[in-house]
């Protein structure tokens, strides 16, 4: 099970952080990636994070922007948002991919997904 939590509205401009909780399965061998889909277009995929070595890949669109971070102890991945805009307005998913070596932002090749939280960016 995949919880995401920390959506909210914020001010152009402005940082959100958001946490996704794990349980049910060992984090420790899964690729983790966050997504977000804005109302009438397909799920993107922004940013992800490997199991092996914590290397990351992220969309042109938040390159600069945003970190995905893990901590695998604590089985929660993190996605912290800086200088937010009015197009990062969606709801906001967490993702879990069964594989041991680096990452990819393409949500088919994730296996199992939370229910998402809506992050909106407006004054």
């Amino acid at each position: 099970q995949l919880v995401e939590s920390g959506g909210g509205l914020v001010q152009p401009g402005g940082s959100l952080r958001l946490s996704c909780s794990v349980s049910g399965f060992t984090m420790d061998h899964f690729a983790m990636g966050w997504f977000r889909q804005a109302p009438g277009k397909g799920r993107e995929g922004i940013a992800c994070i490997a199991s092996d070595d914590g290397s990351t890949v992220y969309a042109e669109t938040v390159k600069g922007r945003f970190t995905i971070s893990r901590d695998n102890a604590d089985k929660t991945v993190y996605l912290h948002m800086n200088n937010l805009e009015p197009g990062d307005t969606a709801v906001y998913f967490c993702a879990a991919d069964i594989r041991l070596i680096s990452c990819d932002n393409d949500p088919n090749l994730y296996d199992y997904w939370g229910q998402g939280t809506q992050v909106t960016v407006a004054s």
